[in-house]
């Protein structure tokens, strides 16, 4: 586990350029002109999180998970589970977790506010999916170290959830084009990018749907699930009707949105 860093950059990058190349040989709406003008200050984002996450917390998540159970801290251990139990309990409490959290960042405002950061992206890439702002990461690190705290979930676990979390959600913004039959059967699984696009609409109704980064269960279970956007994902609207201009790309306005 002392290789977790470079494990995640790894998977961080091979994810992206997949998608960067699945997304110019078969998109699913037509590229915006000049799209990767956005990049910039999306990925900037991701780079100022990190460094920020880095100052701040001592200890992340696959690290507390390691201490948990030398110290035998946390609720599943002791449910007498087999190993395997354990790990598949620990995903599955993770991802609970992080669809109640995204809900969250819905419902109140003041987290609304940074959510909207992430939400006022005007196209809907794979660099969506790492577009939110570093507050906002740095409220999710402290409630992810919280729940490791409180469950005690394997290392395992932790380490699948974090790489699954990094991949998936760039799969699930990407704008890339699967075959219907494809899609139905992937969503039996993961979140896919037409069942996460929904999310995205300018339409808030449906933009309160569809709170999936990883597994898709969820969302039926707690009834906010839509199979398609109204609009059709060719032509539904992308974003708020918020901050549309392209002056709302860059870092520097992306980290002062939430502040507007």
């Amino acid at each position: 586990m002392e290789h977790e860093g470079i494990i995640r950059l790894a998977a961080f990058l091979a994810t992206a350029l997949v998608l960067a190349l699945w997304e110019s040989a078969a998109p699913r709406r037509a590229p915006e002109p000049g799209r990767t003008g956005r990049w910039p200050g999306n990925l900037g984002l991701v780079a100022v999180s990190a460094l920020l996450v880095r100052l701040l917390f001592p200890l992340l998540p696959m690290a507390l998970a390691l201490l948990a159970q030398e110290k035998d801290w946390g609720l599943i251990p002791r449910l007498g589970l087999p190993a395997w139990g354990r790990v598949l309990l620990g995903l599955a409490l993770l991802d609970l977790a992080i669809y109640l959290q995204h809900r969250a960042f819905h419902a109140w405002r003041p987290l609304w506010r940074l959510h909207r950061v992430h939400h006022a992206d005007t196209f809907f890439d794979f660099t969506t999916g790492v577009r939110f702002h570093p507050l906002e990461m740095v409220l999710s690190m402290a409630f992810k170290l919280a729940l490791v705290a409180l469950l005690g979930p394997p290392a395992l676990a932790v380490l699948l959830f974090e790489l699954g979390l990094n991949c998936l959600v760039m799969f699930n913004h990407a704008n890339v084009r699967l075959p219907p039959a494809a899609d139905r059967l992937l969503r039996l699984l993961v979140v896919t990018p037409d069942m996460h696009r929904v999310h995205h609409s300018t339409d808030m109704r449906e933009a309160n749907l569809n709170f999936g980064f990883n597994f898709p269960w969820w969302d039926r279970l707690f009834r906010t699930y839509q199979a398609q956007p109204a609009r059709g994902h060719e032509t539904m609207p992308i974003g708020l009707t918020l901050f549309r201009g392209r002056k709302y790309r860059s870092l520097v306005q992306l980290l002062a949105m939430p502040f507007r």
